[in-house]
């Protein structure tokens, strides 16, 4: 058994699997954030912003903030353009003094998206960083965070766990 989307039931509970991984990091020891503190818009018409993630990072001088945009997209087909075109990025990331805007996608991106996100990091004037993680590269981000498996994935945490009381 692998670890899979199949065990979430919805674009919400995605979402919150995504704040819940993002508000785990701080717990990370191999990473130079110190807090993270997650604001999720809710139920209804979000505006392209489900989550506005705060990271207050170290750099062993000075502490800084930097905020993310994300957005998941919890689709069985690809994520084209025209999913989030009613979405002005560069204005969005603006408008809540953020880095940068991250689309979570359950499925994969189309290259016309990859291709869009690309041309905006090279392009931007301002800076922003436009970035998207396909379905397997959010499970590889999860499957190291055991916290979240009972909670969000419970079949692949109850597999996983009898094979550990086997072995005992």
């Amino acid at each position: 058994m692998n670890l899979s989307f199949d065990e979430i039931s919805d674009g919400d509970h995605f979402e919150d699997l995504t704040a819940e991984f993002f508000r785990s990091l701080k717990n990370d020891a191999e990473n130079n954030i110190t807090n993270v503190e997650v604001f999720q818009s809710g139920i209804g018409v979000d505006g392209g912003k489900d989550i506005l993630i705060e990271f207050d990072l170290s750099d062993e001088i000075k502490i800084f903030k930097r905020k993310w945009i994300i957005q998941c997209k919890f689709h069985e087909d690809t994520i084209s353009p025209s999913k989030i075109q009613s979405v002005n990025i560069p204005t969005l990331i603006h408008s809540y003094g953020a880095s940068g805007y991250l689309l979570i996608c359950k499925s994969r991106p189309t290259s016309g998206l990859t291709n869009l996100f690309e041309r905006l990091n090279k392009e931007c004037k301002n800076n922003y960083h436009y970035e998207c993680w396909n379905g397997s590269q959010f499970l590889s981000k999860l499957l190291v965070k055991y916290d979240l498996h009972a909670l969000f994935f419970p079949k692949y945490h109850d597999y996983i766990n009898s094979f550990k009381t086997n072995q005992q």
